[in-house]
This record gives C-alpha cells, structure tokens and sequence, in this order.
C-alpha cells in the first residue's frame, strides 16, 4: 500500500515536467525519421526499417536512466527521501515506487518507434507484440541504473553521467548504429559484455526469424536489470540507515 501510495506521487512528479516525457518520447521517433530519411537517398542495410527500428526502440530506453535518476536526485537534493526515511516504508517501497510509474512509459515508448516503423515500411506481424514485451527487460536495466546513479550523484552530476556518457555508451555499444563485427577486436568484445548489445539482437532476432538465438541474449540483459536493481536497493538501505 505505502509503495502504491508513493508511485502515485512519482506519477504526479513526471507529469509535472512535461517537456522532458514529450522529449522522452519523440526523440526515438525523431531518430527513426532522420535515419529512415538517409536510409531512402544512400541505401545503408543497418539502416533498413527491420533493423532500425529495434535499434532504436533499445537505444530511446537510456533516457529513461536520465528521466529516473534526476527525479531520484532531485528528490535526495530537496531533502524530500530524507524525511520519508523516517517513516515505516521499506527500501523496496521506494524503488518500486518509482519504477511501477515509469514502466508504462517506456513501453509506450517502445509502441510509439514501432508503430512509426509500421507507417514506414515495417511488416505488421505479431513479432511487433513480442517486441514490445521483450523490451521490458531492457527497460528494467535502464530504469534502475537510473535509480542507482540518481542515489549516488546530484542532479548536475547526473546530467553529465546520464545524459552525456551512457546515452553514448549504449549508442556506440549497442550496434544500433553500425555492425559490431565490421568493428571487431577489444571494441566487439567490450560490448558483447554490456547488456546494450544484447537488447538490441532481442528486438533483432525476432523481426530475422531466429528465436534460438533469444535466450541467451535475455539472460544477459535480465542479469544486467537484476544487478542493477539489487544495487539500488542496497544504496538506499544505506542510505536509510
């Protein structure tokens, strides 16, 4: 009940900023139309929509790192969580409270690329579905690093590590971009290592017809989100003592 309380305050606190959710989510769909614009007049086969499109359905989820960790950053600077870590709620009343709000907007998100996808050439096939849920994972990773970087750093700090290094990081390794394997050495290896990659071919290997290959790129980014979210739990454990 306290956790459901204090999602409902989360939910009041992003549709409070209204720019960075419309931001949020017209950026990928931005992105699909510049790529899908030089994909028409210099054929690149990365750029075609089959593979754009999951590309940049991963990619558009490293801003809800940024969307979480400022909203838990502001939150610590306004002394807001101090005063609720004297109550009764629970590390994990916290975490899920922030979480449960911002899960329907990351697949609204992920909806929104396919959906643009569909109007630019990509096939409607129940692939689409399986998709948008297979991307849950992924937005699970994203959203409690987010957590975790908004309990470690101030909202400035956050800024630059979210908004500037991992939106980087997951774009250059991830393969949304450019084949890894063109790449290859300590560079392929490195990504291969991260969950970015392994988001990527998820949405991959369902529109290429090759489901074999899922599970162990799940297991990977499930890993990642695990780790991710047991880490956030434990600073704010810390934190509340």
């Amino acid at each position: 009940m306290r956790m459901l309380s204090f999602a409902r305050r989360t939910t009041k606190e992003i549709l409070r900023d209204p720019l960075n959710l419309a931001f949020g989510l017209g950026f990928p769909v931005a992105l699909i139309l510049l790529m899908s614009a030089i994909q028409a007049n210099v054929p690149v086969p990365i750029f075609e929509i089959q593979r754009l499109a999951p590309g940049i359905s991963v990619f558009g989820l490293s801003f809800m790192t940024l969307f979480s960790a400022t909203l838990v950053a502001r939150d610590r600077e306004t002394a807001f969580l101090e005063r609720l870590y004297t109550t009764p709620m629970k590390a994990t009343d916290f975490i899920f409270g922030y979480i449960l709000p911002m899960i329907p907007i990351a697949m609204v998100q992920t909806i929104v690329c396919y959906l643009l996808a569909v109007v630019l050439g990509l096939p409607v096939s129940i692939s689409i579905l399986y998709a948008v849920l297979l991307n849950l994972p992924a937005a699970l990773f994203f959203i409690a690093l987010g957590l975790l970087c908004g309990s470690l750093f101030t909202v400035k700090q956050v800024g630059g590590i979210c908004g500037a290094l991992l939106t980087n990081l997951s774009a250059w390794l991830s393969g949304a971009w450019f084949d890894l394997t063109l790449v290859g050495g300590a560079f392929e290896k490195i990504a291969s290592a991260l969950p970015f990659m392994h988001a990527v071919e998820i949405q991959r290997a369902l529109f290429a017809g090759t489901p074999a290959a899922l599970p162990a790129h799940l297991l990977w980014v499930a890993a990642y989100a695990a780790l991710s979210l047991a880490a956030a739990v434990g600073i704010f454990l810390r934190q509340m003592k």
